[in-house]
């Protein structure tokens, strides 16, 4: 963790209430020479459904691989996450330590090994020690029930404040709670979802929709972030739903109450997803990255991503130099249907750029002052259709290059 809390952290933690059919619990198993708790154990009733969604990346560490042949299954009872250790690319040594982690959760619960899911994140190519890790987990058995915010803060590495957020949904006459917590600063282009995530609901939904759900607000939101254009080997959003709140279970699209379990969970996972770029290593500014006219929804996003991901334009923006041609230059590398004479660009509310031109007349003077403050919006218009996508990144300065240059130090 770093100790200077970003200037885009939001002024507070949320108020999150309790979710029914979840505990939360924490411990020291000092996987690094810290004074901090770093193993979050949380615990779910029987009958809790589970989706989930993790990295693409090539390389996944062995918690990942636990969590998706887990996620077939449909259930759980339980969440382990440790911090500081990643345990990725670390071969047997590292399959053996979650096997144990699950093994000794599922023993402490009677149930199945399979029904305990595993997260770890942190410094990759270091096996996690499995006497830490049981150590730490007997420390959580023993532990007091924490709240959302305890929980929130030791999943954190270099985050510098905890993160969460809380929606509701009225559902067959129901008022269900979802609530999430996450952990992400750096290493943040995900091809899939993002950092390690967590969500929680008391609402009856089937582990199928939920899934589904799930994947569609990814979509919207975890996948549509980027800090540093770097996926990680560790991403995992996992969600949990209780039952709690005693809703007819949602089934498919046809339940009474989908469409607004559907748009309260995208809310949250949007909610989430801008937290992590709030707390983007070295970040100072919040940027929005829109574009419209493309040829549909998944070129314009290409297009933005290329726009967001470049660090010619991340740089510009924390020093607050209005270079619209960086833009222009992430347009055109892209990949994607772009005609440089339909192009029109905008920094806030004013056109800077358009039909390939500077606009006649262009002052640079309110760019200049929208560009000094913390919320940066960038708009691109490609002209050629109704494609359409936003995302959301952050500026790039010298304290991501500090940060990570003394990562593991």
């Amino acid at each position: 963790m770093s100790s200077a809390i970003s200037p885009l952290a939001p002024d507070r933690f949320p108020a999150l209430p309790p979710i029914g059919g979840v505990t939360c619990r924490v411990a020291r198993a000092r996987y690094k020479e810290w004074d901090r708790t770093d193993l979050t154990f949380i615990t779910l009733d029987e009958g809790t459904s589970v989706a989930g969604v993790t990295t693409q990346s090539k390389c996944p560490s062995p918690e990942v691989e636990w969590c998706r042949k887990a996620l077939v299954l449909g259930r759980a009872r339980a969440l382990v996450v440790n911090a500081g250790n990643s345990n990725a690319f670390t071969g047997n040594r590292g399959r053996e330590a979650v096997e144990a982690i699950a093994a000794r959760v599922a023993g402490a619960l009677a149930c199945e090994p399979s029904d305990v899911f595993v997260a770890s994140t942190g410094v990759i190519g270091v096996p996690l020690p499995i006497d830490r890790a049981e150590a730490g987990l007997d420390a959580a058995f023993a532990a007091q029930p924490c709240d959302w915010e305890a929980a929130a803060a030791t999943i954190m590495t270099t985050d510098t404040f905890p993160k969460a957020a809380v929606t509701t949904a009225m559902v067959h006459g129901k008022t269900v709670t979802i609530t999430g917590i996450i952990k992400g600063s750096g290493m943040i282009a995900p091809d899939m979802a993002t950092m390690l995530g967590f969500v929680f609901t008391d609402a009856a939904v089937s582990p199928d929709f939920l899934s589904e759900a799930l994947r569609s607000a990814n979509r919207d939101s975890f996948s549509c972030i980027t800090v540093d254009s770097d996926t990680s080997t560790s991403d995992t959003v996992l969600a949990f739903a209780t039952g709690k709140a005693g809703n007819t279970q949602l089934e498919d699209d046809e339940s009474d109450g989908a469409d607004a379990f559907r748009a309260a969970l995208t809310d949250l996972c949007t909610q989430l997803a801008q937290l992590v770029v709030r707390d983007g290593e070295g970040a100072s500014k919040f940027i929005t990255v829109t574009v419209e006219g493309g040829e549909n929804d998944d070129s314009a996003r290409r297009v933005a991503m290329s726009i967001a991901n470049s660090p010619l334009v991340k740089t510009a923006i924390a020093g607050e130099d209005a270079n619209w041609g960086r833009v222009v230059m992430a347009v055109g590398k892209a990949g994607e249907p772009a005609e440089r004479d339909r192009l029109a660009i905008r920094f806030g509310a004013t056109q800077v750029a358009r039909d390939g031109l500077a606009v006649e007349g262009y002052d640079e003077t309110p760019v200049a002052e929208h560009l000094k403050g913390s919320e940066v919006e960038i708009g691109v218009d490609l002209g050629l259709g109704d494609g359409r996508a936003t995302v959301w990144t952050c500026d790039l300065t010298h304290g991501y290059i500090s940060i990570n240059a003394d990562y593991r130090s």
